[in-house]
């Protein structure tokens, strides 16, 4: 079995905050060709190109959530000139991401704790692989909410096992009346260079603006 799908198989089965800044602390020299090249993974452009086709020039910042190597914020920054910053809860990640150019910096953060930013920082939210299997839960939105401002765009892809399995689609029935121009769009997580079993995984990209 190839590397790739072995961490993939144990992505899958985090469970914990800690489980997350191993797994990613060890892949993170090797996330990008080891598993983002030879998965054909498409989510974090995906991600980004919901986002340009939604956003103004007045949505940002752009906060980039769980931004890992910063496969989300290079796409993101081949289609406007928003200002990115990356947040992830793996300093190696981040020291990759960082690397590549595109983020004005880095926060360093547990989305299952209270965020160290101040309300309505943001005009723009992204995210793409975060919102998995163990890995963040709904409640997440909560705090991703607070630091946004009034009117802030949301461009999230969730799991689409997950989104039922963990709760999202309740989450974003009771969040509902703080949500404007919300829609859900399904998109392919892996392109077909990628695994053959892997080819079917959907992702729901859910896209709203903050009300």
């Amino acid at each position: 079995m190839a590397d790739d799908e072995l961490d993939l198989k144990r992505a899958y089965s985090i469970k914990t905050p800690q489980d997350s800044i191993e797994l990613y602390r060890d892949w993170a020299d090797s996330y990008d060709t080891g598993f983002a090249e030879k998965m054909d993974y498409l989510a974090p452009g995906v991600v980004a190109e919901v986002f340009a086709e939604n956003a103004t020039t007045a949505d940002g910042p752009v906060l980039d959530v769980g931004a890992g190597t910063g496969l989300g914020g290079v796409e993101l920054a081949k289609l406007g000139d928003w200002a990115i910053d990356a947040l992830d809860i793996t300093p190696e990640m981040l020291k990759v991401a960082m690397a590549k150019g595109c983020y004005r910096q880095t926060v360093h953060a547990d989305l299952t704790q209270t965020l160290d930013i101040p309300d309505g920082s943001y005009g723009g939210v992204i995210s793409a692989g975060t919102f998995t299997h163990g890995h963040v839960g709904p409640d997440a939105l909560d705090g991703l909410l607070r630091i946004a401002r009034q009117g802030a765009l949301f461009v999230l892809g969730i799991n689409a096992e997950a989104f039922v399995q963990y709760g999202f689609d309740t989450k974003f029935k009771e969040l509902a009346p703080q949500l404007t121009e919300y829609q859900m769009l399904r998109r392919q997580t892996y392109g077909e260079k990628g695994l053959a079993e892997r080819q079917g995984d959907l992702a729901r990209v859910v896209v709203f603006r903050k009300g």
